[in-house]
């Protein structure tokens, strides 16, 4: 998807940050309650800092719906975090991305076209009835409309059991839509999908990997009708990173050592740690561990520097220790929300995300058959 981000004027770039927080201090407080500034967990600390909520992507996208005096959503994450913001907020509410250049690689790598295409192929070999599509909430707003449209929902890192247990025990019917489940296509992200079934009992014999790239996916006529579970071929970047070598080398050093990773991380990885789970999860998993624990942490690494501060009575570190950060997430900056939220001052309203009519729609159903699932 292409994003262009306008360069900021000068006096963004070249400001101090003592300058940047006065002012960025300045503009919340003359926009006072018309303004709500969302920080998603992976934000770095300066940014947090002005967060008047922080959590997942899901989670910040309802406490904006939440707060509907709120003129001005300012939504420090990436591209499709804001799409859910605009989705569910309402029309008089303005969502704002401070980067438009912060999107997701993982999102990136499942687009309406490709899914389109896919679908259509899966149609001449299987009986796209009982296909049930499923998409991580980690996508775009067409996709979400996309499953909308045909019978599936949306999931998150915490019910994706929940949702796949609907799509494969009954499916479509039990929202009120005709037939029953009995496979599931889910993107974008395979690590999820593979990991949440792998839990559910299914074996990895019944998964096929759909690569985009090649005719049917890449599979046999076959290959699709044997198949429970066609796992898209995408990842996230930052929780591909994270191998077993890693979790061997920790324990090496620390025996007694508790590793915790995320369900995004290679199925290789997620065999071997002790915990695995969302990042709500990893963060209880963190404050529930024993006083003088030492946990390595599978995830992103502004989230991990953040619970070490915050849990000091444990020494909390990175699994992978060539530290990564999220290079979209990142973009998110003090130059550019100070730049957003001067501009609200000032009356223009800058870099606001909007999702059509009949897109937002279709999603909203997507969503909202989650919630009736879990």
């Amino acid at each position: 998807m292409l994003r262009i981000q306008r360069p900021l004027p000068e006096r963004y770039v070249t400001a101090t940050t003592d300058d940047l927080n006065d002012r960025i201090a300045a503009a919340k407080a003359t926009l006072g309650s018309r303004l709500f500034i969302l920080g998603h967990h992976y934000q770095r600390d300066e940014i947090i800092r002005w967060a008047d909520a922080r959590g997942d992507s899901y989670r910040l996208s309802v406490l904006a719906q939440q707060r509907p005096e709120a003129e001005f959503i300012v939504f420090c994450g990436v591209h499709f975090m804001a799409e859910s913001a605009d989705i569910l907020t309402e029309d008089h509410q303005a969502v704002i991305l401070p980067d438009l250049n912060a999107g997701c690689s993982m999102a990136d790598m499942a687009d309406i076209d490709d899914v389109e295409e896919a679908w259509e192929a899966l149609a001449g070999v299987i009986d796209v009835e009982r296909l049930v599509p499923v998409t991580y909430m980690n996508s775009s707003a067409d996709l979400k409309a996309f499953v909308g449209r045909h019978g599936g929902a949306v999931c998150t890192s915490t019910n994706a059991r929940a949702v796949l247990e609907w799509a494969l025990r009954g499916g479509k019917e039990s929202v009120g839509a005709t037939g029953g489940g009995d496979k599931v296509l889910f993107f974008p992200d395979q690590h999820l999908g593979r990991n949440t079934g792998v839990a559910m009992g299914y074996g990895l014999a019944v998964m096929r990997l759909w690569n985009p790239r090649f005719d049917l996916g890449g599979l046999s006529e076959a290959d699709c009708k044997e198949a429970t579970l066609l796992l898209w071929r995408g990842w996230c970047t930052i929780h591909q990173r994270f191998q077993p070598a890693h979790i061997d080398a920790f324990r090496a050093e620390h025996p007694d050592g508790i590793v915790v990773v995320h369900p995004e991380c290679p199925h290789e990885t997620v065999l071997q740690a002790d915990q695995v789970g969302s990042t709500d999860f990893i963060i209880k998993a963190i404050e529930a561990a024993p006083v003088g624990a030492t946990i390595a942490v599978g995830t992103e690494v502004h989230l991990i520097n953040r619970l070490a501060q915050e849990n000091p009575d444990k020494t909390v570190v990175s699994l992978d220790p060539l530290i990564c950060p999220c290079s979209t997430m990142n973009r998110i900056d003090l130059p550019h929300l100070c730049w957003v939220l001067e501009e609200l001052v000032a009356g223009r309203v800058t870099n606001q995300i909007t999702v059509d009519p009949d897109t937002a729609e279709w999603a909203k159903v997507a969503l909202q058959r989650m919630l009736e699932i879990v």
